[in-house]
Protein backbone atom coordinates (compact mmCIF):
# COMPACT_ATOMS: atom_id res chain seq x y z
CA UNK A 1 0.00 0.00 0.00
CA UNK A 2 1.18 3.53 -0.74
CA UNK A 3 0.38 6.57 1.32
CA UNK A 4 -1.36 9.38 -0.50
CA UNK A 5 0.69 11.97 1.39
CA UNK A 6 3.57 13.68 -0.33
CA UNK A 7 6.78 15.34 0.70
CA UNK A 8 6.32 18.87 2.09
CA UNK A 9 7.08 21.72 -0.25
CA UNK A 10 6.02 19.95 -3.44
CA UNK A 11 3.27 21.27 -5.69
CA UNK A 12 1.42 19.94 -8.70
CA UNK A 13 2.86 22.59 -11.00
CA UNK A 14 6.45 21.73 -10.16
CA UNK A 15 8.43 19.60 -12.60
CA UNK A 16 11.59 18.13 -11.19
CA UNK A 17 14.63 18.49 -13.45
CA UNK A 18 16.04 15.28 -11.99
CA UNK A 19 15.04 11.73 -12.79
CA UNK A 20 11.69 10.83 -11.18
CA UNK A 21 11.91 9.25 -7.75
CA UNK A 22 10.10 5.94 -8.22
CA UNK A 23 8.90 3.05 -6.13
CA UNK A 24 9.42 -0.13 -8.10
CA UNK A 25 7.26 -3.21 -7.70
CA UNK A 26 4.39 -1.27 -6.14
CA UNK A 27 1.61 -2.25 -8.57
CA UNK A 28 -0.15 -4.66 -6.23
CA UNK A 29 -3.54 -6.32 -6.41
CA UNK A 30 -4.91 -3.61 -4.12
CA UNK A 31 -3.70 -0.92 -6.54
CA UNK A 32 -5.32 -2.69 -9.49
CA UNK A 33 -8.56 -3.07 -7.54
CA UNK A 34 -8.67 0.67 -6.84
CA UNK A 35 -8.03 1.37 -10.52
CA UNK A 36 -10.88 -0.98 -11.49
CA UNK A 37 -13.32 0.86 -9.21
CA UNK A 38 -12.24 4.22 -10.63
CA UNK A 39 -12.52 2.94 -14.22
CA UNK A 40 -16.23 2.25 -13.65
CA UNK A 41 -16.80 6.02 -13.86
CA UNK A 42 -14.61 6.60 -16.92
CA UNK A 43 -17.50 8.32 -18.75
CA UNK A 44 -18.71 10.35 -15.77
CA UNK A 45 -16.74 13.39 -16.96
CA UNK A 46 -17.23 12.84 -20.71
CA UNK A 47 -16.61 16.03 -22.70
CA UNK A 48 -16.29 16.99 -26.34
CA UNK A 49 -12.66 18.09 -26.09
CA UNK A 50 -11.00 14.95 -24.74
CA UNK A 51 -14.06 12.73 -24.28
CA UNK A 52 -12.99 10.05 -21.74
CA UNK A 53 -9.54 11.56 -21.16
CA UNK A 54 -10.26 12.94 -17.68
CA UNK A 55 -11.87 9.66 -16.59
CA UNK A 56 -8.86 7.72 -17.87
CA UNK A 57 -6.46 9.92 -15.90
CA UNK A 58 -8.66 9.48 -12.82
CA UNK A 59 -8.36 5.69 -13.24
CA UNK A 60 -4.55 5.93 -13.43
CA UNK A 61 -4.13 7.88 -10.15
CA UNK A 62 -3.60 4.79 -7.89
CA UNK A 63 -0.86 3.46 -10.20
CA UNK A 64 0.84 6.86 -10.49
CA UNK A 65 0.81 7.28 -6.72
CA UNK A 66 2.30 3.81 -6.32
CA UNK A 67 5.05 4.37 -8.88
CA UNK A 68 6.17 7.91 -8.02
CA UNK A 69 7.01 9.34 -4.60
CA UNK A 70 7.20 13.04 -5.43
CA UNK A 71 3.98 14.89 -6.10
CA UNK A 72 5.65 16.81 -8.93
CA UNK A 73 6.51 13.50 -10.63
CA UNK A 74 2.96 12.28 -10.11
CA UNK A 75 1.61 15.44 -11.74
CA UNK A 76 3.96 15.06 -14.72
CA UNK A 77 2.89 11.42 -15.16
CA UNK A 78 -0.83 12.17 -14.92
CA UNK A 79 -0.54 15.02 -17.42
CA UNK A 80 0.26 12.44 -20.12
CA UNK A 81 -2.99 10.60 -19.43
CA UNK A 82 -5.20 13.67 -19.80
CA UNK A 83 -4.99 13.46 -23.59
CA UNK A 84 -7.91 12.50 -25.85
CA UNK A 85 -9.25 9.01 -25.17
CA UNK A 86 -12.41 7.27 -26.29
CA UNK A 87 -13.38 3.61 -26.48
CA UNK A 88 -16.19 1.30 -25.40
CA UNK A 89 -16.15 1.80 -21.60
CA UNK A 90 -16.60 -1.91 -20.94
CA UNK A 91 -13.22 -2.72 -22.52
CA UNK A 92 -11.39 0.37 -21.26
CA UNK A 93 -9.96 -1.67 -18.37
CA UNK A 94 -7.69 -3.54 -20.80
CA UNK A 95 -6.13 -0.27 -21.95
CA UNK A 96 -5.86 0.96 -18.36
CA UNK A 97 -3.96 -2.23 -17.51
CA UNK A 98 -1.60 -1.99 -20.47
CA UNK A 99 -1.03 1.72 -19.78
CA UNK A 100 -0.16 0.86 -16.18
CA UNK A 101 2.52 -1.55 -17.40
CA UNK A 102 3.85 1.12 -19.77
CA UNK A 103 3.86 3.73 -16.99
CA UNK A 104 5.74 1.31 -14.75
CA UNK A 105 8.37 0.84 -17.45
CA UNK A 106 8.62 4.61 -17.95
CA UNK A 107 9.15 5.13 -14.22
CA UNK A 108 12.05 2.67 -14.24
CA UNK A 109 13.64 3.82 -17.50
CA UNK A 110 13.62 7.64 -17.87
CA UNK A 111 15.28 7.33 -21.28
CA UNK A 112 12.01 6.12 -22.81
CA UNK A 113 9.92 8.74 -24.59
CA UNK A 114 6.95 9.87 -22.44
CA UNK A 115 4.79 9.84 -25.59
CA UNK A 116 4.99 6.03 -25.56
CA UNK A 117 2.06 5.90 -23.13
CA UNK A 118 -0.25 7.92 -25.39
CA UNK A 119 0.89 6.10 -28.51
CA UNK A 120 -0.10 2.75 -27.00
CA UNK A 121 -3.46 4.14 -25.85
CA UNK A 122 -4.23 5.61 -29.28
CA UNK A 123 -3.29 2.35 -30.99
CA UNK A 124 -5.57 0.24 -28.79
CA UNK A 125 -8.68 2.35 -28.26
CA UNK A 126 -10.02 2.11 -31.84
CA UNK A 127 -9.72 -1.66 -32.40
CA UNK A 128 -10.98 -2.49 -28.90
CA UNK A 129 -13.94 -0.14 -29.36
CA UNK A 130 -15.02 -2.11 -32.42
CA UNK A 131 -14.74 -5.39 -30.54
CA UNK A 132 -16.49 -3.98 -27.46
CA UNK A 133 -19.43 -2.56 -29.41
CA UNK A 134 -19.99 -5.85 -31.21
CA UNK A 135 -19.62 -8.01 -28.10
CA UNK A 136 -21.62 -5.97 -25.60
CA UNK A 137 -24.14 -3.96 -27.62
CA UNK A 138 -24.56 -6.39 -30.49
CA UNK A 139 -24.41 -9.73 -28.63
CA UNK A 140 -24.73 -9.77 -24.83
CA UNK A 141 -27.32 -7.00 -24.60
CA UNK A 142 -29.52 -8.44 -27.34
CA UNK A 143 -29.35 -11.91 -25.83
CA UNK A 144 -30.33 -10.93 -22.28
CA UNK A 145 -32.90 -8.42 -23.58
CA UNK A 146 -34.66 -11.14 -25.57
CA UNK A 147 -34.83 -13.42 -22.55
CA UNK A 148 -35.84 -10.64 -20.14
CA UNK A 149 -38.53 -9.17 -22.41
CA UNK A 150 -40.11 -12.56 -23.11
CA UNK A 151 -40.39 -13.26 -19.37
CA UNK A 152 -41.65 -9.75 -18.61
CA UNK A 153 -44.37 -10.00 -21.27
CA UNK A 154 -45.54 -13.19 -19.58
CA UNK A 155 -45.83 -11.30 -16.32
CA UNK A 156 -42.77 -12.91 -14.73
CA UNK A 157 -40.88 -10.68 -12.30
CA UNK A 158 -37.67 -12.47 -13.27
CA UNK A 159 -37.71 -10.61 -16.61
CA UNK A 160 -36.15 -7.31 -15.47
CA UNK A 161 -34.00 -9.10 -12.89
CA UNK A 162 -32.48 -11.39 -15.51
CA UNK A 163 -31.91 -8.41 -17.79
CA UNK A 164 -30.09 -6.39 -15.11
CA UNK A 165 -28.02 -9.25 -13.74
CA UNK A 166 -27.48 -11.02 -17.07
CA UNK A 167 -25.94 -7.92 -18.59
CA UNK A 168 -24.17 -6.22 -15.70
CA UNK A 169 -22.56 -9.23 -13.98
CA UNK A 170 -20.68 -10.46 -17.10
CA UNK A 171 -19.76 -6.86 -17.97
CA UNK A 172 -18.22 -6.15 -14.57
CA UNK A 173 -16.48 -9.51 -14.32
CA UNK A 174 -14.96 -9.18 -17.78
CA UNK A 175 -13.94 -5.56 -17.12
CA UNK A 176 -12.01 -6.65 -14.04
CA UNK A 177 -10.33 -9.49 -15.93
CA UNK A 178 -9.46 -7.13 -18.78
CA UNK A 179 -7.61 -4.79 -16.43
CA UNK A 180 -5.66 -7.57 -14.72
CA UNK A 181 -4.87 -9.32 -18.01
CA UNK A 182 -3.91 -6.04 -19.69
CA UNK A 183 -1.41 -5.29 -16.94
CA UNK A 184 0.11 -8.80 -16.96
CA UNK A 185 0.31 -8.89 -20.75
CA UNK A 186 1.84 -5.43 -20.93
CA UNK A 187 4.37 -6.20 -18.20
CA UNK A 188 5.53 -9.44 -19.82
CA UNK A 189 5.72 -7.85 -23.26
CA UNK A 190 7.72 -4.86 -22.05
CA UNK A 191 10.09 -7.05 -20.06
CA UNK A 192 10.85 -9.10 -23.18
CA UNK A 193 11.57 -6.16 -25.43
CA UNK A 194 13.17 -3.85 -22.87
CA UNK A 195 16.74 -2.95 -23.65
CA UNK A 196 16.48 -3.80 -27.34
CA UNK A 197 15.57 -2.02 -30.53
CA UNK A 198 12.14 -3.62 -30.30
CA UNK A 199 11.01 -0.94 -27.84
CA UNK A 200 11.64 1.86 -30.32
CA UNK A 201 9.95 -0.20 -33.03
CA UNK A 202 6.94 -0.74 -30.78
CA UNK A 203 6.71 2.96 -30.01
CA UNK A 204 7.07 3.88 -33.68
CA UNK A 205 4.46 1.34 -34.78
CA UNK A 206 2.03 2.37 -32.05
CA UNK A 207 2.46 5.99 -33.10
CA UNK A 208 1.60 5.14 -36.72
CA UNK A 209 -1.51 3.20 -35.70
CA UNK A 210 -2.50 6.00 -33.33
CA UNK A 211 -2.26 8.58 -36.13
CA UNK A 212 -4.39 6.34 -38.35
CA UNK A 213 -7.01 6.17 -35.61
CA UNK A 214 -7.00 9.95 -35.22
CA UNK A 215 -7.31 10.30 -39.00
CA UNK A 216 -10.31 7.97 -39.02
CA UNK A 217 -11.93 9.90 -36.17
CA UNK A 218 -11.40 13.15 -38.05
CA UNK A 219 -13.05 11.80 -41.19
CA UNK A 220 -16.04 10.41 -39.31
CA UNK A 221 -16.61 13.12 -36.68
CA UNK A 222 -15.64 16.41 -38.38
CA UNK A 223 -18.07 17.51 -41.08
CA UNK A 224 -18.26 20.82 -42.97
CA UNK A 225 -20.95 21.10 -45.66
CA UNK A 226 -21.48 23.88 -48.22
CA UNK A 227 -25.04 23.77 -49.65
CA UNK A 228 -24.44 26.46 -52.30
CA UNK A 229 -25.32 25.61 -55.89
CA UNK A 230 -24.73 27.26 -59.25
CA UNK A 231 -26.23 26.89 -62.71
CA UNK A 232 -24.28 25.10 -65.43
CA UNK A 233 -26.10 25.33 -68.71
CA UNK A 234 -29.58 23.96 -68.09
CA UNK A 235 -28.56 22.06 -64.97
CA UNK A 236 -27.51 22.85 -61.43
CA UNK A 237 -24.24 21.84 -59.82
CA UNK A 238 -23.46 21.63 -56.11
CA UNK A 239 -20.27 23.20 -54.80
CA UNK A 240 -20.00 20.47 -52.18
CA UNK A 241 -20.69 17.29 -54.16
CA UNK A 242 -19.55 18.33 -57.62
CA UNK A 243 -16.55 20.52 -56.78
CA UNK A 244 -15.15 19.96 -53.29
CA UNK A 245 -15.91 16.22 -53.04
CA UNK A 246 -14.57 15.86 -56.57
CA UNK A 247 -11.21 17.20 -55.40
CA UNK A 248 -11.16 15.07 -52.22
CA UNK A 249 -14.09 13.87 -50.11
CA UNK A 250 -14.03 15.51 -46.69
CA UNK A 251 -11.54 18.18 -47.73
CA UNK A 252 -13.27 20.92 -45.71
CA UNK A 253 -13.41 18.74 -42.59
CA UNK A 254 -9.70 18.03 -42.96
CA UNK A 255 -8.99 21.72 -43.42
CA UNK A 256 -11.02 22.59 -40.32
CA UNK A 257 -9.11 19.98 -38.31
CA UNK A 258 -5.71 21.37 -39.34
CA UNK A 259 -6.86 24.94 -38.69
CA UNK A 260 -7.89 24.05 -35.13
CA UNK A 261 -4.64 22.10 -34.67
CA UNK A 262 -2.65 25.11 -35.88
CA UNK A 263 -4.52 27.52 -33.60
CA UNK A 264 -3.93 25.30 -30.58
CA UNK A 265 -0.26 25.11 -31.51
CA UNK A 266 -0.16 28.91 -31.56
CA UNK A 267 -1.30 29.00 -27.97
CA UNK A 268 -5.03 29.62 -28.43
CA UNK A 269 -7.15 28.54 -25.49
CA UNK A 270 -9.60 25.74 -26.18
CA UNK A 271 -12.49 27.93 -25.05
CA UNK A 272 -11.65 30.60 -27.63
CA UNK A 273 -11.32 27.99 -30.37
CA UNK A 274 -14.78 26.61 -29.52
CA UNK A 275 -16.27 30.11 -29.49
CA UNK A 276 -14.68 30.83 -32.88
CA UNK A 277 -16.13 27.59 -34.32
CA UNK A 278 -19.54 28.53 -32.93
CA UNK A 279 -19.34 32.03 -34.42
CA UNK A 280 -18.22 30.79 -37.86
CA UNK A 281 -20.91 28.11 -37.88
CA UNK A 282 -23.64 30.58 -36.88
CA UNK A 283 -22.52 33.15 -39.44
CA UNK A 284 -22.26 30.48 -42.14
CA UNK A 285 -25.76 29.17 -41.36
CA UNK A 286 -27.30 32.67 -41.41
CA UNK A 287 -25.70 33.51 -44.78
CA UNK A 288 -26.42 30.10 -46.27
CA UNK A 289 -22.75 29.34 -46.90
CA UNK A 290 -22.73 26.45 -44.41
CA UNK A 291 -25.47 23.93 -43.79
CA UNK A 292 -26.32 20.37 -42.80
CA UNK A 293 -25.55 17.52 -45.18
CA UNK A 294 -28.74 15.94 -46.60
Amino acid sequence: MTSDTTAPGTHLDEVSPEAPTTQTGRITTAVLNRMYVRALSIEASFNYERQQGLGFAYSMIPAVRALYEKESDQAAALKKHLEFFNTTPYVAGAIVGVSTAVEEQLSQDPSLAPSTANSVKAALMGPLAGIGDSLYWGTIRLLVTGIGVSLAMAGNILGPIIFLLGFNLPVQLLSYLYLRSGYRFGTKLLQRISGSDAMSSLTYGAGIVGLMVIGGLTASMVSVYVPLQFEVGEGVSSIQTDVLDGIMPGILGLGAFWLVYWLLGKGWKTTWVLLAIFAVGLLGALTGVLGTAP
